[in-house]
């Protein structure tokens, strides 16, 4: 007898609602969900095959622990005591800093993720910590960081209301949207069109979004920055600028118009391949929209200047009055958000508060550039411990990092590592204990992280679709018991966890004089809870403190976990609305245009006007049934145009000697390797394309269908010396590289 469940799909972050089909406990289909208040029935790819990613064999079923240099199956219980005696004796030896954490891109996909991370964090107090964010998303929340004070305060497109939409670096046709949650981003974009709005994609691939655009400037990678720049400049030179609302929220109008007078269009135009006519052009239009917005994503991150392109992305919706108004770039409002404060100086966002160990990087939002893990481990200095042990949640940088083979050596010299992942896979395979979490269909889903990037606000949650099989522990309770055991409490109750957040939480949320539970007994409060367990408690919390929320009762009509259940596709929280001053948190309480971090780096802009590259340079692609490195394992994911192939323009391919299907050599500072080409005018001449995520063909992994066509590791290229200063971003686009034909085996 089969029956129906919803479930929020966790595969990528549009967030799309799902109706699983489900046979006993094996999910066998999927399909939009009609009703979800936000995805409206839209699936993609991916979420049509959640059966097959949720089923696939290759997942790990038991703990695994090393014993005589083999991982073999073992009880939960002897799992988390090896955990223990590893991390603490670390610890105890070498100090907090001793032990690295990094965490993967599937954390914030969880609501395990979502939730003990910072506990982990914290209880541990290292400051050596590394994320995805620093090869994929840093420089926005610098560049957000500097702006507005807080590095999570990323303003997102209006999509449903824009007239005019200049996307840089993105092609959403193809991943979704990123850092702008959109279920059906490509309806979205149609729909825009239809409604008579324009669209404008800068973007040295045709991409299918670029296809679809009104205008597409193949623009030479790696000088956005330059291009938004020479755009500003028009803005202040034909006097289009033009804040409206804005005026009294922003300083620093005129240092900015000074800053910017060296970046004419005559004078970006060489090193950008765009017409000096073309640029102001782009900045006429803008400014003669109705409404509009640009947003920049990995194209424009993963870039010298990723931090300075991102910052000229919302300098230009800043300039043209767009900023914070409808059919603009507007700040959501999640629901499970603090307690709105009020507006005000604050106390701003700082960069450099430490430096890594070997190489001095600064960090950035208390991270370190995943880029440096490699030396952080195996180099040794006067000044600290090197990292001894490691706990990667959600992790495989041996994949993701740039040296990929560096890093693979590296680990293997810790004196401990533990991984939690679902796959032995290329860093996995390195731990001396691997914790898997269930599949998806047997966890929860809340967005915690996605929802303060929702392009409309609304809120959802679903239970497990599928009670946990026997044997297997709930992701939440997996972490819950890895923080007790990295912190010196192993073998208390896994609850004592979630005790201790509410606890927390509650107890300065009563001390808060704008908090609706100010003065109010922080025990009683935590006595009101609903939930089945505690994270369902901790969300309850968060939901009743939040900008929608009940307030433990003081607004009946608000939110809670119990009215959040009683609508199984959701509650709609309305439009993005204009919300400043609220979320700033700089000093002044205004948008700072210029901070001194952003200024001190515009010299070297500067200098990139007159550096033309020489040879080819290399981008990444993405495609619309992967997302990483995580879906190589599924069939129905793999194959046909989601191939790893080097992209490469016709006349660089004769001029090379290189036909289509021809094994290549590809050469980068950090290695070389060898893909099939793909001759295709998609790319423009001088550039070269390869994937990310590939790489699958290291002995030791249990990826069976990935290892059949392992594909090339992109990252193996760079050798992780290219870093935007600012942000500790991985240069992943623009780099040099050199092609050959491979010579016949």
């Amino acid at each position: 007898m089969s029956r129906t469940a919803l479930r929020i799909c966790p595969l990528c972050e549009a967030t799309c609602g799902l109706t699983l089909t489900i046979e006993g406990t094996r999910v066998t289909g999927a399909r939009g969900d009609r009703d979800d208040v936000f995805s409206r029935g839209f699936i993609c790819p991916k979420g049509a095959s959640f059966g097959a990613v949720d089923g696939d064999p290759d997942r790990l079923r038991a703990p695994l622990v090393r014993r005589d240099g083999e991982l073999r199956e073992a009880t939960w219980e002897e799992a988390f005591d090896a955990v223990a005696a590893g991390i603490r004796a670390v610890v105890d030896r070498h100090g907090p800093h001793a032990v690295g954490v990094v965490l993967g891109n599937p954390n914030v996909h969880t609501v395990a993720g979502g939730l003990y991370p910072p506990v982990l964090l914290a209880g541990l107090g290292t400051r050596s910590i590394f994320t995805a964010s620093t090869v994929d998303q840093m420089p926005k929340h610098v560049s957000s960081g500097l702006l507005f004070g807080d590095a999570n305060a990323i303003p997102v497109p209006d999509l449903d209301r824009t007239d005019h939409l200049l996307l840089i670096g993105a092609n959403p046709l193809e991943s979704n949207g990123s850092l702008c949650t959109a279920p059906d981003f490509p309806g979205k974009l149609k729909a825009l069109k239809a409604r008579g709005g324009t669209l404008v994609v800068i973007d040295p691939r045709r991409t299918r979004t670029a296809k679809l655009a009104d205008r597409h400037i193949p623009i030479r990678p790696g000088t956005d920055a330059l291009l938004l720049a020479a755009m500003a400049y028009v803005l202040f030179d034909e006097d289009l600028v033009d804040l409206g609302e804005l005026v009294p929220h922003v300083e620093g109008v005129d240092e900015l118009r000074a800053e910017l007078r060296d970046f004419t269009p005559e004078a970006v135009a060489g090193a950008c391949d765009v017409e000096p006519a073309l640029i102001r052009t782009l900045a006429r239009d803008l400014a003669a929209a109705p409404t509009a917005a640009v947003y920049g994503r990995i194209g424009s991150c993963t870039v010298p200047y990723g931090t300075l392109g991102s910052w000229l992305v919302d300098v230009l919706n800043i300039l043209t009055g767009n900023l914070d108004r409808p059919g603009g770039a507007l700040f959501p409002q999640a629901a499970t958000d603090r307690t709105p404060r009020p507006a005000g100086p604050s106390h701003g966002f700082a960069l450099g508060r430490w430096h890594s160990r070997v190489s001095k990087h600064p960090e950035a939002k208390g991270e370190l550039p995943l880029s440096a893990l490699a030396e952080e481990i195996d180099t040794a200095t006067e000044e600290g411990e090197p990292v001894r042990a490691l706990i990667a949640v959600a992790a495989n940088p041996v994949l993701s990092a740039p040296d990929g083979d560096r890093l693979d050596k590296a680990l293997d010299g810790l004196d401990f590592m533990v991984s939690v992942d679902p796959y032995l896979n290329e860093t996995s395979r390195h731990a001396d204990v691997v914790l898997p979490p269930p599949p998806p269909s047997q966890s929860p889903h809340h967005d915690f992280a996605f929802n303060t990037l929702a392009v409309r606000n609304q809120v959802r949650y679903t239970r497990p679709a599928v009670p946990l099989e026997p044997g297997r522990m709930a992701e939440t309770e997996i972490l819950a018991r890895l923080i007790l055991a990295a912190t010196g409490m192993h073998g208390t109750d896994p609850s004592a966890v979630d005790d201790l957040v509410v606890g927390q939480t509650l107890g300065k949320a009563v001390k808060e004089p704008h908090s609706p539970v100010h003065g109010r007994d922080p025990k009683e409060l935590a006595a009101l809870l609903t939930g089945e367990n505690g994270p369902e408690r901790r969300l309850d919390m968060m939901l009743r403190l939040g900008p929608y929320g009940d307030g433990f009762g003081v607004r009946p009509d608000g939110l809670s976990l119990e009215k959040l259940l009683a609508h199984p596709h959701g509650i709609d929280l309305g439009p993005l609305a204009p919300r400043l001053p609220q979320p700033l948190k700089t000093r002044s309480g205004k948008v700072e245009l210029l901070a001194w971090p952003i200024a001190d780096d515009l010299p070297r802009l500067r200098r990139a006007l007159d550096e033309l590259p020489h040879g080819l340079v290399l981008v990444g692609r993405r495609h619309l049934r992967s997302n990483n490195s995580w879906m190589h394992n599924v069939p129905a994911l793999t194959g046909g145009s989601n191939r790893c192939t080097l992209h490469i323009h016709p006349e660089d391919a004769e001029r090379l000697g290189v036909r289509d299907g021809d094994p290549v050599r590809v050469k980068g500072a950090g290695g070389e390797v060898t893909a099939p080409a793909e001759v295709t005018d998609a790319v423009r001449r001088g550039v070269v394309s390869l994937p990310h995520g590939w790489g699958h063909d290291r002995p030791g992994t249990r990826m069976s269908h990935a290892a059949t066509d392992p594909g090339v590791n992109v990252n193996q290229l760079l050798d992780g010396s290219l870093l935007d200063p600012l942000s500790g971003n991985a240069v992943l686009n623009g780099v040099p590289v050199e092609i050959a034909a491979a010579l016949p085996a």
